[in-house]
Protein backbone atom coordinates (compact mmCIF):
# COMPACT_ATOMS: atom_id res chain seq x y z
CA UNK A 1 0.00 0.00 0.00
CA UNK A 2 1.04 3.33 -0.86
CA UNK A 3 0.94 6.68 1.42
CA UNK A 4 0.17 9.97 0.24
CA UNK A 5 4.02 10.78 -0.88
CA UNK A 6 4.07 7.35 -3.05
CA UNK A 7 6.38 5.04 -0.81
CA UNK A 8 5.10 1.35 0.27
CA UNK A 9 4.11 1.67 3.46
CA UNK A 10 5.52 -0.91 5.95
CA UNK A 11 2.42 -4.30 6.47
CA UNK A 12 1.33 -4.82 9.55
CA UNK A 13 2.88 -7.84 11.64
CA UNK A 14 0.60 -11.07 11.90
CA UNK A 15 1.92 -14.23 13.47
CA UNK A 16 0.26 -17.05 12.58
CA UNK A 17 1.57 -18.89 15.62
CA UNK A 18 -1.04 -18.26 18.84
CA UNK A 19 0.24 -15.89 21.66
CA UNK A 20 -0.44 -17.12 24.75
CA UNK A 21 -2.15 -14.92 26.67
CA UNK A 22 -3.31 -15.96 30.71
CA UNK A 23 -3.03 -19.57 29.33
CA UNK A 24 -5.15 -19.03 26.29
CA UNK A 25 -4.38 -18.87 23.01
CA UNK A 26 -5.00 -15.94 20.97
CA UNK A 27 -3.70 -13.90 17.80
CA UNK A 28 -2.24 -10.22 18.04
CA UNK A 29 -2.57 -7.95 15.18
CA UNK A 30 -0.01 -5.18 14.94
CA UNK A 31 0.17 -2.13 12.50
CA UNK A 32 3.17 0.41 12.65
CA UNK A 33 1.67 3.04 13.88
CA UNK A 34 1.58 0.13 17.05
CA UNK A 35 -2.03 0.20 16.87
CA UNK A 36 -2.95 -3.79 17.96
CA UNK A 37 -5.80 -5.65 18.41
CA UNK A 38 -5.29 -8.91 20.26
CA UNK A 39 -8.08 -12.15 19.85
CA UNK A 40 -8.55 -15.24 21.78
CA UNK A 41 -9.37 -18.29 20.35
CA UNK A 42 -12.39 -18.54 22.65
CA UNK A 43 -15.25 -17.07 21.45
CA UNK A 44 -12.92 -15.08 19.04
CA UNK A 45 -13.12 -12.60 21.53
CA UNK A 46 -11.55 -9.38 21.32
CA UNK A 47 -9.49 -8.94 24.48
CA UNK A 48 -7.35 -5.71 23.32
CA UNK A 49 -7.22 -3.05 21.22
CA UNK A 50 -4.77 -0.55 21.44
CA UNK A 51 -4.69 2.78 20.10
CA UNK A 52 -2.49 6.02 19.84
CA UNK A 53 -0.87 4.08 22.75
CA UNK A 54 -3.92 3.35 25.18
CA UNK A 55 -5.72 0.38 25.85
CA UNK A 56 -9.43 1.40 24.60
CA UNK A 57 -11.07 -2.14 26.28
CA UNK A 58 -11.42 -2.85 29.52
CA UNK A 59 -10.93 -6.63 30.35
CA UNK A 60 -11.66 -8.02 34.45
CA UNK A 61 -9.01 -8.55 36.40
CA UNK A 62 -11.17 -11.38 37.72
CA UNK A 63 -11.41 -13.40 34.66
CA UNK A 64 -11.72 -17.34 34.95
CA UNK A 65 -9.17 -18.23 32.17
CA UNK A 66 -10.31 -22.16 32.16
CA UNK A 67 -10.79 -22.00 28.06
CA UNK A 68 -14.91 -22.29 29.16
CA UNK A 69 -15.87 -19.83 31.24
CA UNK A 70 -17.24 -16.25 29.90
CA UNK A 71 -14.64 -13.72 29.79
CA UNK A 72 -15.64 -10.84 31.04
CA UNK A 73 -14.76 -7.60 29.04
CA UNK A 74 -13.24 -6.94 25.55
CA UNK A 75 -15.77 -7.93 23.18
CA UNK A 76 -18.03 -10.95 23.82
CA UNK A 77 -19.87 -12.20 20.58
CA UNK A 78 -23.40 -12.84 22.05
CA UNK A 79 -25.22 -15.30 19.32
CA UNK A 80 -27.07 -17.13 19.32
CA UNK A 81 -29.16 -15.52 21.81
CA UNK A 82 -29.29 -12.02 23.84
CA UNK A 83 -29.32 -12.71 27.48
CA UNK A 84 -31.50 -14.79 28.84
CA UNK A 85 -34.20 -14.45 26.00
CA UNK A 86 -34.54 -18.12 25.15
CA UNK A 87 -33.67 -21.40 26.46
CA UNK A 88 -30.12 -21.32 25.65
CA UNK A 89 -27.27 -20.56 27.76
CA UNK A 90 -27.14 -16.89 29.12
CA UNK A 91 -25.47 -14.59 25.66
CA UNK A 92 -25.80 -18.16 23.60
CA UNK A 93 -22.60 -20.23 23.46
CA UNK A 94 -20.60 -18.77 20.90
CA UNK A 95 -18.35 -16.98 23.60
CA UNK A 96 -17.72 -20.29 25.09
CA UNK A 97 -16.51 -22.36 22.67
CA UNK A 98 -12.99 -22.75 20.59
CA UNK A 99 -13.36 -20.98 16.62
CA UNK A 100 -10.91 -21.25 14.52
CA UNK A 101 -8.44 -18.70 12.63
CA UNK A 102 -9.01 -18.69 8.72
CA UNK A 103 -7.35 -15.86 7.44
CA UNK A 104 -5.06 -13.43 8.59
CA UNK A 105 -3.99 -10.51 6.38
CA UNK A 106 -1.09 -8.49 5.96
CA UNK A 107 -0.81 -5.50 3.75
CA UNK A 108 -3.50 -7.21 1.40
CA UNK A 109 -2.17 -10.65 1.44
CA UNK A 110 -3.90 -13.29 2.39
CA UNK A 111 -1.83 -15.70 4.85
CA UNK A 112 -3.74 -19.07 3.78
CA UNK A 113 -5.15 -19.01 0.61
CA UNK A 114 -6.78 -22.24 0.95
CA UNK A 115 -9.31 -20.40 2.95
CA UNK A 116 -9.88 -17.82 -0.52
CA UNK A 117 -13.38 -19.17 -0.71
CA UNK A 118 -13.99 -17.58 2.80
CA UNK A 119 -12.71 -14.58 1.76
CA UNK A 120 -14.77 -14.42 -1.50
CA UNK A 121 -17.82 -14.38 0.34
CA UNK A 122 -17.21 -11.90 3.11
CA UNK A 123 -16.18 -9.46 0.46
CA UNK A 124 -19.42 -10.37 -1.39
CA UNK A 125 -20.90 -9.43 1.47
CA UNK A 126 -19.74 -6.22 1.89
CA UNK A 127 -20.15 -5.51 -1.31
CA UNK A 128 -23.59 -5.34 -0.37
CA UNK A 129 -22.82 -2.72 2.55
CA UNK A 130 -21.72 0.75 1.73
CA UNK A 131 -19.50 0.31 4.41
CA UNK A 132 -16.50 -1.89 3.80
CA UNK A 133 -14.14 -3.05 6.10
CA UNK A 134 -10.74 -2.12 4.80
CA UNK A 135 -7.21 -2.34 6.42
CA UNK A 136 -5.21 -5.40 8.08
CA UNK A 137 -7.96 -8.02 9.56
CA UNK A 138 -7.73 -11.53 10.55
CA UNK A 139 -11.05 -13.62 10.47
CA UNK A 140 -12.26 -16.52 12.54
CA UNK A 141 -15.33 -18.98 12.02
CA UNK A 142 -17.28 -21.44 13.47
CA UNK A 143 -19.48 -23.90 12.40
CA UNK A 144 -22.13 -26.04 13.95
CA UNK A 145 -20.36 -29.51 15.71
CA UNK A 146 -21.55 -31.99 18.07
CA UNK A 147 -21.14 -29.64 20.94
CA UNK A 148 -23.09 -26.57 19.35
CA UNK A 149 -26.01 -28.86 18.03
CA UNK A 150 -26.26 -30.38 21.69
CA UNK A 151 -27.47 -27.37 22.56
CA UNK A 152 -28.89 -25.62 19.56
CA UNK A 153 -30.17 -27.92 16.59
CA UNK A 154 -29.05 -25.78 13.70
CA UNK A 155 -26.26 -25.77 11.19
CA UNK A 156 -24.66 -23.01 10.38
CA UNK A 157 -21.38 -20.84 9.72
CA UNK A 158 -20.33 -18.01 12.01
CA UNK A 159 -17.68 -16.16 10.78
CA UNK A 160 -16.10 -13.17 12.85
CA UNK A 161 -13.26 -10.45 10.88
CA UNK A 162 -11.87 -8.06 13.33
CA UNK A 163 -10.40 -5.21 11.20
CA UNK A 164 -7.58 -2.91 12.15
CA UNK A 165 -6.75 0.64 10.70
CA UNK A 166 -4.65 3.40 13.00
CA UNK A 167 -7.35 4.53 15.18
CA UNK A 168 -9.96 2.27 14.14
CA UNK A 169 -11.21 -1.04 15.21
CA UNK A 170 -14.43 -2.65 13.12
CA UNK A 171 -15.70 -6.45 13.65
CA UNK A 172 -18.01 -8.13 11.86
CA UNK A 173 -20.54 -10.27 12.21
CA UNK A 174 -21.11 -12.99 9.28
CA UNK A 175 -23.37 -15.82 9.77
CA UNK A 176 -24.83 -18.56 7.14
CA UNK A 177 -27.59 -20.66 7.01
CA UNK A 178 -25.96 -24.38 6.01
CA UNK A 179 -29.36 -25.80 7.37
CA UNK A 180 -32.54 -26.37 5.41
CA UNK A 181 -34.53 -24.52 7.63
CA UNK A 182 -34.53 -21.14 8.86
CA UNK A 183 -32.51 -19.99 11.04
CA UNK A 184 -33.27 -17.50 13.80
CA UNK A 185 -31.24 -16.06 15.76
CA UNK A 186 -30.96 -12.69 18.48
CA UNK A 187 -27.47 -11.29 19.97
CA UNK A 188 -24.64 -8.60 20.33
CA UNK A 189 -21.30 -7.64 19.82
CA UNK A 190 -21.06 -6.73 23.78
CA UNK A 191 -18.81 -4.11 23.58
CA UNK A 192 -16.76 -3.72 27.21
CA UNK A 193 -15.28 -0.21 26.61
CA UNK A 194 -12.22 1.04 29.15
CA UNK A 195 -13.08 4.97 30.86
CA UNK A 196 -11.30 6.91 33.34
CA UNK A 197 -14.09 6.83 35.57
CA UNK A 198 -17.67 6.23 34.58
CA UNK A 199 -18.84 9.28 36.58
CA UNK A 200 -17.09 11.45 34.14
CA UNK A 201 -18.02 9.92 30.85
CA UNK A 202 -21.29 10.30 28.77
CA UNK A 203 -22.53 8.93 25.50
CA UNK A 204 -24.72 10.93 23.10
CA UNK A 205 -26.14 10.34 19.77
CA UNK A 206 -29.14 8.44 21.01
CA UNK A 207 -31.69 11.46 21.42
CA UNK A 208 -35.04 11.01 20.99
CA UNK A 209 -34.54 7.24 20.02
CA UNK A 210 -36.67 5.02 21.64
CA UNK A 211 -35.77 3.50 25.36
CA UNK A 212 -36.82 0.77 27.46
CA UNK A 213 -34.91 0.78 30.69
CA UNK A 214 -34.33 -3.03 32.09
CA UNK A 215 -33.89 -1.87 35.77
CA UNK A 216 -36.99 -0.11 36.32
CA UNK A 217 -39.27 -1.98 33.46
CA UNK A 218 -40.02 1.67 32.02
CA UNK A 219 -40.29 2.61 28.44
CA UNK A 220 -39.38 6.39 27.35
CA UNK A 221 -37.15 8.09 24.85
CA UNK A 222 -33.85 8.63 24.77
CA UNK A 223 -32.17 12.36 26.56
CA UNK A 224 -29.33 14.23 24.68
CA UNK A 225 -26.65 13.25 26.96
CA UNK A 226 -26.91 10.23 28.83
CA UNK A 227 -24.85 9.80 31.87
CA UNK A 228 -24.07 7.34 34.18
CA UNK A 229 -24.98 7.09 38.32
CA UNK A 230 -25.71 3.86 39.44
CA UNK A 231 -26.94 0.68 37.82
CA UNK A 232 -27.22 1.38 34.46
CA UNK A 233 -29.26 -1.17 31.82
CA UNK A 234 -31.14 0.34 28.73
CA UNK A 235 -32.02 -0.64 25.04
CA UNK A 236 -32.53 1.72 22.55
CA UNK A 237 -33.69 1.65 19.17
CA UNK A 238 -30.48 1.84 16.92
CA UNK A 239 -29.87 5.18 15.73
CA UNK A 240 -28.71 5.72 12.11
CA UNK A 241 -25.95 8.34 13.01
CA UNK A 242 -22.41 7.90 14.78
CA UNK A 243 -22.73 7.66 18.82
CA UNK A 244 -20.09 9.80 20.33
CA UNK A 245 -18.34 8.27 23.62
CA UNK A 246 -16.80 10.98 25.73
CA UNK A 247 -14.18 10.79 29.14
CA UNK A 248 -11.72 13.05 30.65
CA UNK A 249 -9.31 11.47 28.36
CA UNK A 250 -11.07 12.20 24.68
CA UNK A 251 -13.74 11.17 22.31
CA UNK A 252 -14.72 7.75 20.39
CA UNK A 253 -17.16 7.36 17.52
CA UNK A 254 -19.58 4.12 17.75
CA UNK A 255 -21.46 3.32 14.56
CA UNK A 256 -22.93 -0.24 13.82
CA UNK A 257 -24.62 -1.31 10.68
CA UNK A 258 -28.03 -1.11 9.71
CA UNK A 259 -28.81 -5.06 10.39
CA UNK A 260 -28.54 -4.65 14.35
CA UNK A 261 -32.14 -3.44 15.15
CA UNK A 262 -30.92 -2.25 18.87
CA UNK A 263 -28.38 -0.29 20.86
CA UNK A 264 -27.64 -1.97 24.16
CA UNK A 265 -26.08 0.67 27.04
CA UNK A 266 -24.97 -1.31 30.59
CA UNK A 267 -22.85 -0.43 33.30
CA UNK A 268 -23.65 -2.64 36.83
CA UNK A 269 -23.08 0.63 38.95
CA UNK A 270 -21.59 -0.07 42.46
CA UNK A 271 -23.96 -2.52 43.93
CA UNK A 272 -24.86 -5.14 41.40
CA UNK A 273 -20.56 -5.24 40.74
CA UNK A 274 -20.49 -6.06 44.26
CA UNK A 275 -22.27 -9.60 43.06
CA UNK A 276 -20.29 -10.26 40.39
CA UNK A 277 -17.76 -12.67 41.22
CA UNK A 278 -15.77 -12.45 37.79
CA UNK A 279 -15.75 -8.25 38.88
CA UNK A 280 -13.63 -6.50 41.00
CA UNK A 281 -15.49 -4.13 43.34
CA UNK A 282 -14.47 -0.56 41.64
CA UNK A 283 -14.38 -2.19 38.17
CA UNK A 284 -18.01 -0.83 37.43
CA UNK A 285 -16.31 2.92 37.38
CA UNK A 286 -13.77 2.17 34.76
CA UNK A 287 -16.01 0.43 31.93
CA UNK A 288 -18.85 0.93 30.15
CA UNK A 289 -20.86 -1.19 27.36
CA UNK A 290 -22.20 -0.06 24.08
CA UNK A 291 -23.63 -2.63 22.09
CA UNK A 292 -24.56 -3.72 18.63
CA UNK A 293 -28.00 -6.06 19.56
CA UNK A 294 -30.21 -7.57 18.28
CA UNK A 295 -32.86 -8.12 21.18
CA UNK A 296 -36.34 -7.77 20.96
CA UNK A 297 -37.40 -9.39 16.92
CA UNK A 298 -34.92 -13.05 15.98
CA UNK A 299 -33.00 -11.85 12.73
CA UNK A 300 -34.02 -14.69 10.07
CA UNK A 301 -31.87 -16.21 7.70
CA UNK A 302 -33.23 -18.12 5.43
CA UNK A 303 -31.41 -21.76 4.26
CA UNK A 304 -28.27 -21.27 2.54
CA UNK A 305 -28.86 -16.94 2.71
CA UNK A 306 -26.30 -15.01 4.75
CA UNK A 307 -26.46 -11.87 7.16
CA UNK A 308 -24.03 -9.51 8.11
CA UNK A 309 -23.48 -6.95 11.08
CA UNK A 310 -20.66 -4.92 12.08
CA UNK A 311 -19.58 -2.06 15.02
CA UNK A 312 -16.58 0.07 14.07
CA UNK A 313 -15.14 2.00 16.46
CA UNK A 314 -12.92 5.41 15.73
CA UNK A 315 -11.59 7.24 18.01
CA UNK A 316 -11.87 11.32 17.22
Amino acid sequence: MANSSGALEPQAAFDTQPEIFQGQPCQRLTLPSGDSVLVALQGAHVLSWVAQGRERLFLSERNVWDGQAAIRGGVPVCFPQFNQRGDLPKHGFARNVAWQLVTGQEGGNFVDAAHEHAKQELVAANTRDNNIASGAHMRFQLQANAQTLALWPQNFVATLQVSLNPNQLQITLQVQNTDTHPLLFTGALHTYFAVQHIANTQLTGLQGQAEWNAVTDQHSTANEVLRFDGEFDRVYQAAAHALQLQDAQGTLQIEQSPSWGQSVVWNPGATKCATLSDMPPDGYQHMLCVEAAQVYEPIRVAPSQTWQGWQRLSLV
